[in-house]
């Protein structure tokens, strides 16, 4: 009788180990602040400016079920003249950023256009779906962005906004490629924010260099 109980013991022991070391690991995921939009707007690269971009992020982030209540796009403007311009960098927040599996893409502004973790796996939509691109039957990896490496408006001359991101038809905008891959091993292909201008700001022209007029979102609160 006294081994049987010694051996119960044992095991309730056993038990109680287990259960304190379930409890201990489940940690609870990080809420999604940063996604690739699923759908453009579909009238190319005309978003409604800002504001507009701003609340198809805002509109896909609340169909997800995120609980962030302002959320922006990861976008650059330019102003006339060469005056200085809205930076892409300057509206998103300060991090961490984490997508729709709770992977942490970067920690803070510096790392987000540093060494960040922006690869065709983590920049994931709002509904945790892989984007499509370079390889894929559908290529989907140009990512509307009129910025430069580091996030700022881009001083290269010309059309870099599609109209500040008001235009469907001639134009331009610099895009980013979020597989980080493009038609040569170069530093542009790979950069996720950077990588080259559209040939157009149509609908039809970002799909003939690759894109959709997707859009990277990220929560500011």
């Amino acid at each position: 009788m006294k081994r049987t109980r010694i051996a119960t013991a044992v095991v309730l022991a056993s038990l109680a180990a287990v259960g304190v070391g379930c409890t201990t690991g489940m940690q609870s995921q990080p809420p999604m602040s940063f996604f690739v939009t699923s759908v453009g707007k579909g009238n190319g690269a005309d978003l409604g400016g800002l504001a507009g971009a701003d609340a198809h992020c805002q509109s896909l982030a609340k169909a997800a079920g995120s609980t962030y209540t302002t959320w922006r796009a990861y976008l650059s403007t330019t102003l006339p003249g060469g005056d200085a311009g809205v930076n892409a960098r300057d509206r998103i927040g300060s991090g961490p950023w984490y997508n729709a599996k709770g992977v942490m893409v970067a920690r803070n502004i510096e790392e987000l256009h540093g060494s960040n973790n922006i690869d065709k796996q983590t920049a994931l939509t709002e509904k945790g779906a892989v984007v499509s691109g370079r390889g894929d039957s559908v290529n989907m990896h140009d990512i509307l962005s009129g910025s430069d490496p580091d996030g700022n408006f881009s001083t290269a001359g010309g059309d870099t906004t599609c109209g500040n991101w008001t235009k469907s038809a001639d134009g331009s905008a610099i895009v980013g490629h979020h597989d980080r891959t493009g038609l040569k091993d170069t530093r542009h292909m790979k950069s996720w924010n950077s990588s080259h201008g559209t040939i157009g700001c149509s609908q039809d022209a970002l799909r003939k260099t690759g894109g959709a007029g997707l859009l990277y979102c990220f929560a500011a609160n």
